[in-house]
């Protein structure tokens, strides 16, 4: 079963901007703190942008002040706009839908990954 779709990544020469979008089912949007992750060759997994349940958002310090996490709730659809790029972002990136539910709620615990997007900076 496909819960997160992610749009295709792309090439994209330094200093250059590409928005990322994932589409979720509209019962994982919303009960979920989305967010967006990315994993380089030869690295971890790492948090890039992400909603909280409470309505905040955490960006990776690495990326502050040049991505933004946006979302679209008649869309179901989270975005990551990411401007003035570097050749250290290249990664695949993987949209996440955390569950926010209560913890006595069915199925409470689920961790839903889409499923991957490269994105290039490269000259």
């Amino acid at each position: 079963q496909v819960r997160l779709v992610e749009s295709e990544g792309g090439l994209v020469q330094p200093g250059g901007s590409l928005r990322l979008s994932c589409a979720a089912s509209g019962s994982i949007f919303r009960s979920s703190a989305m967010g967006w992750y990315r994993q380089a060759p030869g690295k971890q997994r790492e948090l890039v942008a992400a909603f909280t349940s409470g309505g905040s958002t955490n960006y990776a310090d690495s990326v502050k002040g040049r991505f933004t996490i946006s979302r679209d709730n008649a869309k179901n659809t989270v975005y990551l706009q990411m401007n003035s790029l570097k050749p250290e972002d290249t990664a695949v990136y993987y949209c996440n839908a955390k569950s926010s539910l209560p913890t006595w709620y069915p199925n409470s615990g689920y961790d839903y990954w889409g499923q991957g997007t490269q994105v290039t900076v490269s000259s």
